[in-house]
């Protein structure tokens, strides 16, 4: 009986970690890196979203991708031995989790002139497990990177350039794409302030940011520089458009603590 459990254990342990993915085109699978990914989905249904655990209550994302009640799942591509995940199963104490966030809890970024920009933090309903892996933001001299660094994406969009034609992915996907110029065309959606100060983009031949990836951290060394906003709807962006996060660095920790 006891072997049949254990047999089972490995059985759910591995179809929940074959059942999660990110897609980017261009890209090869995360392994264990990214593991404070957060997937954000609206309760009305749609294309799911990214965002980055910031620490045990906090979630950073791309506005849009919330802005009424949504899902946040945690730990989706958490790495945990098996031996722990058997123990968490008999325990009832797997750190794999989600919560439901309403819109008073979101709170989007706004300009003196109080026009809105493409950036969020979420606040959870309850700490997660400090188990959970966060990603570290830059220090207060933080600059962004300069052209040709490199930066890593992730996501949840679609695998191919053809969102409406491609098959949902098993793998979390990670991607190196580099910092360049911004043109015209380059920036949030119309709803959202962006200009040379916040706004940054990349670009790579052959790496695409696609439906489902916004909101997903941009790492530069291991740190966090970049939310993506791109939100593109039937093809793939080619240019991948970020906001500067050394820009937000001061209203993020200001929102942290005054709403702690």
């Amino acid at each position: 009986m006891m072997k049949s459990c254990f047999v089972l254990i490995l059985l759910l342990a591995g179809a929940a970690s074959g059942a999660i993915e990110k897609r980017i085109v261009g890209s090869q699978s995360c392994n264990k890196e990214r593991q404070y990914h957060v997937e954000i989905d609206t309760v009305k249904g749609g294309r799911p979203c990214g965002g980055a655990l910031l620490n045990t209550r906090w979630v950073i994302t791309a506005s849009h991708c919330a802005e009424r009640l949504v899902t946040l799942k945690f730990a989706l591509n958490y790495d945990e031995s098996i031996f722990k995940s058997i123990k968490s199963f008999f325990k009832g104490k797997s750190v794999k989790t989600e919560q439901k966030i309403a819109e008073k809890q979101q709170f989007t970024f706004k300009g003196e002139d109080e026009q809105v920009h493409d950036i969020m933090l979420i606040k959870l309903n309850e700490d997660v497990s400090p188990k959970l892996p966060t990603i570290q933001l830059p220090t207060a001299e933080c600059k962004r990177p300069e052209l040709k660094q490199q930066v890593e994406i992730g996501g949840w969009g679609a695998k191919t350039a053809d969102p409406k034609n491609t098959k949902d992915p098993k793998k979390l996907k990670c991607a190196n794409t580099e910092i360049a110029e911004c043109h015209e065309n380059d920036k949030p959606d119309g709803k959202y302030f962006s200009d040379e100060a916040t706004t940054m983009c990349a670009f790579k031949s052959g790496v695409e940011s696609c439906a489902g990836d916004a909101g997903t951290a941009v790492e530069y060394n291991d740190i966090l520089y970049g939310v993506v906003v791109s939100e593109p709807v039937d093809t793939c962006a080619k240019t991948i458009v970020m906001l500067d996060i050394c820009y937000y660095l001061k209203w993020i920790e200001e929102t942290m603590r005054d709403n702690a």
